[in-house]
Formats: structure tokens, C-alpha cells, sequence
């Protein structure tokens, strides 16, 4: 039994040894598991939206509020879990938030199989994993600064950054032809499933994680709750950077279903075409986060986050332009790809900074934070931007959050605030 024990470690670290690389055994478990559960959460994107109207015949409204609401209940559940995972080991915390999503996810497929799956109970499962995938990353964040030495956490965050978009090319595809043959409620098993092994990938991890701090205090107060947020804003480098993310994406996400509207319906695009404009750029996210720790060694952190910060603001203005046939999903295309690449160049930069401006016992409050206000923008502005398509139109719409986007450079930090 022994002698089992020790040939599974060692076939686990020679695994992890092979997936980490110079970064290590350890590492290449949670990069592992990082993209495991990552690519099972796009094979089953739109999976919920479809089984509410096929299963259960929801309409628009509740459809949006599904999508909506779940997020934004989902951030102010997660409120309280930062400052509740910053006192605690973060391994177990990834482990409990994988096993919360894979229980939860779970439901749906077993309640299908009953009969008895009602909205309410999609919405709740929406709320729960929302407020996981929150508190998981915050803990992986803290758990990534304690794993690995400064001068790699860009590589560690490349490295994310570019499976993120693989997984963005590979799961949708996949999952719709899993729809196809098998249902919706299909890929949410995959999904589910996807987080028992991202669970077991992290359990194998193994090692010693340094204990976290002590708390000053015996129990958390009201207080407590916004001590990310404090934090985050009296920084003069986090601030600005804090302010620019949550606009930015916001507004990029929210004409995202004025953009389909506008395509699957005036413009009579059909729905592999859709697909198409958006799967092909996704390209772009894999040269960029190759690029972006290449482009901060040469150039220095400072500038590559200001001039990925601003271009990426550039693009989708042009979707103003968007026309029929072949013309207009080649711009949408180019449009995409532009976008795409410069976020991807922006993002391993823009976290590894923040992990690095961060103190050691603050990173998991700081984190949760950060997450529950882009999520919580985010679902804001997808809401507003909704009505003014109705009042506006989608493209007019589309054209307002363009114009918008083009003042969100202005947040980005002072160069003297960047080393």
C-alpha cells in the first residue's frame, strides 16, 4: 500500500512537472485544473438560457433576468466570502468552491430526469456558481502569490490568459454539437463534472501552503466586508486601474446582445455566421497573452499596460459600421480580433500588477472585491444599455457605448504610478 502511494505521487508530480514546466509541479496541477473546469464552463455556455426556453418556456424576460440577475445576486452573495477566505487556507477553499459548483450544477440534471426542474431552481444553481467562481478566484489569487516567485506570476498569468481563449475557441463548438445530439442538459453534466476534476487536480497538488494571517479581530463585523474596497481605493495605482476595468467591461459586455439582435435579425446573419464572428477572433487572445510577457520585458510594465489599455478601447466603435453579407462579418471579425488581442496583451499584465501591488494579507479581499464590482457593473450596464437599445435602436446604442469606451484610457493609471 506504501509503495502505491508513493508511484501515485510520483506519477502526480511528474504530471504536474510536465503541465507547470520551469514554474513547477504544483503549478501545473492548478493550471491543470484552472483549464479543466474552464473549458467545461464554455462547452456548456448557453446551456441555461436553452434549457429555459426548450424545458421550461421561459420568455425574453425571464431569460434575461436569468442571465442578469443570477450574476448580480450571485457578486452579492460572494460579498462576505473574501474577507471569510482570507483568514483560511487557500487550497481547501478551491477544492470546497469545486465541489459547491459540481453539488449545485448536479441538480439540474437530476431534476430533469424527475420532471420536477423549475426556473426558480436554474436561477438559484445560477446564484450559487456566480458566487463560487468569485470566491475561487479570489483564492486562487492569493494561493498563485504564495505558489510562485514575483518574477513569474506574469508567465503564470499568460499562461491562464492564453487557455482561457483556447477553451474560448474549442468549448462553445463542441458543446453545440453535444446540444445537438444530447440535449442542453447534457453539457451541464460535462460542466459539472468538469469542477470534480479541477477539485482532484488541486487536491493532487499536494505540499505545504504558508498559514495565513491571524485575524486582529475574534469575529468578522459589518465592517470587514468592505475592506477590499477600501483597500482597492485608497491605492493610488489599484484605484484608477479598479475604475477603468469595471467601465470598461462593463460596457464591452453590454452591447453584446444588442450586437446579436442586430446580427441574427436586421442584418439576417445566420447562426453559424454568428458563431463564426466570434469564434475566429478568439485567435487573437492566443497571440496576445504570447505576446504580453515578451512585450513587458522589453518595454516595461508601465507602458504595455497604458498602450494595450488604450487601444484595446479603439475597436469596438467600428461596430457602428456593421452591414449585411460578407463585408459586415469580416468587419465584425476584424473588429473582434483587435479587441481580443489587445485585452489578452492588457490582462496577464494588469493581473499580475495587481497581484504584485497587493499585500500578502489583503490579496483575497482585494480580489473578491475587484470581482463582485465587474460583475455587478457588468450586469448594470448589460440592463441599461437593454432599455436604450429599445429607446434607441442597437446600432445607435452599440454606437453610444463605442464613444464611451474611447474616454475609459482617461482611468488608467498615471505613468509615475507604474514602475
Amino acid at each position: 500500500m506504501r509503495h502505491g502511494r508513493r508511484t501515485g505521487a510520483g506519477w502526480g508530480a511528474r504530471w504536474g512537472r510536465l503541465l507547470g514546466g520551469r514554474l513547477g509541479a504544483r503549478f501545473g496541477w492548478l493550471w491543470g485544473a484552472y483549464g479543466t473546469s474552464a473549458l467545461g464552463t464554455w462547452l456548456a455556455f448557453g446551456a441555461f438560457p436553452l434549457i429555459a426556453v426548450q424545458v421550461l418556456g421561459a420568455g425574453p424576460a425571464e431569460v434575461a433576468a436569468l442571465s442578469s440577475a443570477g450574476a448580480a445576486v450571485g457578486a452579492a452573495v460572494a460579498v462576505p466570502l473574501g474577507p471569510w477566505v482570507e483568514f483560511r487556507r487557500k487550497r481547501p477553499v478551491l477544492i470546497a468552491m469545486d465541489l459547491v459548483r459540481f453539488a449545485a450544477l448536479l441538480t439540474i440534471p437530476a431534476a430533469y430526469a424527475l420532471g420536477v426542474l423549475t426556473f426558480l431552481q436554474l436561477l438559484l444553481v445560477s446564484v450559487v456558481v456566480a458566487a463560487g467562481d468569485i470566491t475561487f478566484r479570489a483564492a486562487s489569487g492569493a494561493y498563485l502569490k504564495t505558489l510562485l516567485p514575483a518574477e513569474d506570476l506574469l508567465v503564470a498569468h499568460a499562461r491562464f490568459e492564453s487557455t482561457a481563449w483556447t477553451t474560448t475557441i474549442i468549448g462553445p463548438p463542441l458543446g453545440g454539437v453535444a446540444i445537438g445530439l444530447l440535449g442542453p442538459v447534457a453539457t451541464v453534466v460535462a460542466d459539472a463534472v468538469s469542477y470534480l476534476l479541477s477539485a482532484l487536480g488541486i487536491r493532487a497538488m499536494g505540499g505545504q501552503e504558508p498559514p495565513p494571517e491571524p485575524r486582529k479581530a475574534a469575529r468578522m463585523r459589518a465592517g470587514d466586508l468592505l475592506d477590499g474596497w477600501r483597500y482597492i481605493l485608497a491605492d493610488a495605482m489599484l484605484r484608477p486601474l479598479f475604475l477603468n476595468t469595471a467601465v470598461f467591461n462593463g460596457l464591452v459586455m453590454a452591447v453584446q446582445p444588442l450586437l446579436a439582435v442586430l446580427m441574427l435579425g436586421r442584418l439576417g446573419f445566420a447562426p453559424w455566421q454568428y458563431g463564426l464572428a466570434f469564434a475566429v477572433p478568439s485567435i487573437g487572445g492566443l497571440l496576445g497573452a504570447r505576446l504580453a510577457r515578451p512585450l513587458a520585458t522589453r518595454f516595461g510594465q508601465r507602458r504595455v499596460l497604458i498602450a494595450a489599455g488604450s487601444t484595446r478601447a479603439l475597436w469596438p466603435l467600428g461596430l457602428v459600421f456593421l452591414g449585411p453579407g460578407t463585408g459586415g462579418l469580416l468587419l465584425v471579425m476584424g473588429v473582434e480580433f483587435g479587441l481580443i488581442f489587445c485585452c489578452a496583451v492588457f490582462n496577464p499584465v494588469s493581473a499580475t500588477y495587481r497581484l504584485e501591488r497587493t499585500a500578502s494579507d489583503r490579496v483575497a479581499r482585494t480580489l473578491s472585491a475587484w470581482a463582485v464590482s465587474t460583475k455587478a457593473s457588468t450586469a448594470l450596464l448589460t440592463a441599461v444599455w437593454g432599455v436604450l437599445g429599445g429607446l434607441l435602436g442597437p446600432r445607435t446604442a452599440i454606437g453610444l457605448a463605442g464613444v464611451l469606451l474611447l474616454a475609459t484610457p482617461l482611468l488608467l493609471p498615471r505613468r509615475s504610478h507604474i514602475p
